[in-house]
């Protein structure tokens, strides 16, 4: 059985391609693909032919390649150990693919419920990323936290670090659209990091330096900034992949000295099986951010900027590879696919 399925052909080229499905087992699920959404981090690197895309692999650039982890639809079949889903659940999904037909393992299906739309839901795992991190610098209420780089991730720490008590949030970025949308998703403060008196002002606004920092630049400068923002026995989680290692940081003045913690947070660094606290596994980060989205606490609706049709992806990744100023919460619509 095959599907449409959009590949990465070669590098910067996107098209849409029938591709063969996975074999069912007595241990899989079938879903009918509704919504899937860009990460554009993990895909530009993907499109581009980034070698380091792949942490802690080595990674031949050899094309074609394919994407897309985070999405929602409809069961349509399931295996005969399947329990937790049925034909005709609406779920969301994780470590999915841009496809109209996805056949994954029962443990990367997720019921919804019934408030939750399959646009938000689309996002729910790529949201997990920032709450791992956050999870990770053990945030107080009240403590203040600082968001380096505005793109996806960025702008959904913002609204989570809101959530779990932050306060002030800080969220910085050169470009002033995000800075703009940032402060509607509930920062406090939006700075430019290349403003001459960029690490003053942080410090004036949070009583002396943040307590929590999110670096999600992936940029070594953006680290070391970050690091001249901290108050003393601050946390930094790196969410970014900072994909180039060719920077320099003065840990005994910038870490060693001020006591800062330095995390590493990348979405795979987490439990496979069993959660604790500070270190929760995909499937219950996925479900927390469901249940602050079905009670009202946290919504995803308004990350969406654009939603295309998968008939359009050559536009659309090209945009992604070659444009810095891509959209965040981009999603394609599979619905009507042909």
């Amino acid at each position: 059985m095959n599907s449409k399925q959009i590949v990465f052909t070669d590098i910067n080229k996107a098209e849409l391609l029938d591709t063969p499905l996975p074999e069912m087992t007595a241990d899989s699920v079938m879903i009918e693909t509704a919504v899937t959404t860009v990460s554009p981090g993990t895909e530009r690197a993907n499109i581009t032919g980034d070698p380091s895309v792949n942490p802690g692999k080595a990674l031949n650039v050899t094309f074609p390649r394919t994407a897309g982890y985070s999405s929602a639809g409809v069961v349509v079949a399931v295996g005969e150990n399947v329990k937790s889903v049925s034909v005709g659940d609406r779920v969301a999904m994780y470590w999915s693919k841009h496809r109209n037909i996805n056949v994954l393992p029962e443990k990367n299906v997720i019921k919804l419920p019934d408030e939750i739309s399959f646009e938000e839901a689309a996002i729910a795992f790529i949201s997990t990323f920032p709450l791992a991190a956050i999870r990770k610098t053990r945030l107080e209420i009240g403590e203040s936290a600082m968001v380096m780089g505005l793109g996806l991730l960025g702008t959904l720490a913002v609204k989570l670090l809101r959530v779990g008590g932050a306060s002030p949030i800080i969220a910085v970025d050169p470009n002033p659209t995000r800075r703009a949308e940032a402060l509607g998703c509930g920062a406090d403060y939006a700075f430019d990091p290349f403003e001459n008196d960029f690490v003053e002002k942080v410090k004036s606004v949070s009583e002396g330096g943040v307590k929590v920092a999110i670096e999600v630049t992936g940029v070594g400068a953006g680290f070391n900034e970050a690091l001249d923002c901290m108050a003393k026995f601050g946390r930094v989680a790196l969410l970014g992949c900072t994909r180039n290692s060719d920077f320099t940081v003065d840990y005994y003045r910038k870490i060693h000295a001020p006591g800062i913690t330095v995390i590493g947070a990348h979405t795979i660094a987490r439990p496979e099986e069993e959660s604790h606290p500070g270190w929760f596994t995909h499937r219950d980060d996925i479900k927390a951010v469901l249940k602050l989205c079905a009670f009202g606490r946290f919504s995803l609706t308004d990350i969406i900027t654009e939603t295309h049709r998968p008939e359009e992806c050559g536009e659309v990744f090209e945009r992604l590879a070659t444009d810095k100023g891509f959209p965040i919460g981009v999603q394609f619509d599979w619905r009507n696919v042909k």
